[in-house]
């Protein structure tokens, strides 16, 4: 059976606050997303809630996925082509990759002359498409904090988070909210009855002025790395369109006979009654496992009917020609 990254309890915990959200506001959630930038993979955020902008409808008519970062801010323009290499400020092979990418999201068009590729946008980024960026940790075990001090002010300190919020099943003391970080919002929820209590709200994050970002962890000494405005930027542009294609339902559902899905898509067993993380409890070695076709989940559909994602937009590209590099 696999290790356990986390406790079945932290998976359930986690899937039940996702759907709440999706449940009681208009936010996208989305699950383990990179949260650092000096030190990449070194942080990842149990949930990024993405709190819609006055542009969101606009973003949502261009393309279910994810645009990558590197496209929105290279110098591809909507009117006139250009030869793709010629409009990033990066390593060719990231333009390349950033450029095939943003072509089958439908966010470039792609043409050829004379053997070469022009791309041109397919339409205007809408940059106020998000408004706030919501970082949630979730511990539902207070007596089990692990390294959540040392996390929690890494989110504050570096800011890329509009707010952070800690996540928490259990009874929160005094003790408990001095040793958190002033900044940060604490919940208290529920994962069985969906009822949250905001313990303490959040104080806005400082995501416009310089972050500061530890990067090594010595016995007497932290090293540290200073992150510009203008990397937050990207930084935060990446995360909220990761958050936008990636949504929370990424984990995939056991061919077993047991195995099923409640009505928003977590993964449930009808022999232990609950929900199940089925990268770290399911497998030929659970006692309760049989060999059977998975059951269907769409998670598209479950997504769209929630949230304002939008599972099959129209698009706004007018051609896509660069499957012909490929002849």
């Amino acid at each position: 059976m696999p290790t356990p990254v986390s406790s079945p309890s932290e998976f359930a915990f986690e899937l039940a606050l996702c759907a709440h959200l999706e449940e009681v506001t208009d936010w996208l959630p989305a699950r383990q997303l990179g949260a650092s930038v000096a030190s990449p993979g070194s942080r990842i955020i149990d949930v990024c809630a993405v709190v819609p902008g006055p542009e969101f409808d606009d973003r949502s008519r261009i393309t279910s996925r994810d645009i990558p970062a590197t496209a929105i801010e290279s110098e591809v323009g909507v009117g006139h082509a250009v030869f793709w290499r010629d409009a990033f400020d990066c390593h060719p092979a990231r333009a390349r990759r950033a450029t095939d990418r943003a072509v089958e999201a439908g966010f470039f068009e792609s043409e050829h002359r004379r053997g070469r590729e022009y791309v041109r946008r397919a339409t205007r980024y809408p940059d106020e498409w998000f408004s706030r960026l919501v970082g949630i940790e979730n511990k539902p075990d207070l007596g089990e904090p692990g390294d959540l001090l040392r996390q929690l002010r890494l989110d504050v300190s570096l800011a890329l988070f509009d707010e952070v919020v800690l996540a928490t099943e259990s009874y929160v003391t005094g003790a408990h909210l001095n040793r958190i970080p002033e900044e940060v919002g604490v919940w208290r929820f529920d994962p069985e009855t969906g009822e949250r209590e905001i313990v303490r709200d959040a104080d806005p994050l400082a995501t416009d002025a310089t972050g500061v970002e530890p990067v090594e962890y010595e016995s007497l000494h932290t090293d540290v790395a200073l992150v510009s405005p203008a990397d937050k930027r990207t930084a935060r542009l990446r995360l909220a369109e990761r958050a936008y294609g990636k949504g929370w339902r990424g984990y995939d559902v056991p061919g077993c006979a047991s195995a099923g899905v409640d009505a928003v898509g977590r993964p449930v067993c009808s022999h232990f009654g609950r929900v199940v993380d089925p990268g770290a409890e399911c497998g030929s070695n659970c006692p309760a496992f049989g060999p059977a076709d998975p059951p269907e989940l769409d998670r598209g559909a479950l997504r769209d009917a929630r949230t304002g994602w939008v599972a099959d937009p129209d698009g706004v590209a007018r051609r896509q020609s660069g499957l012909d590099r490929f002849w």
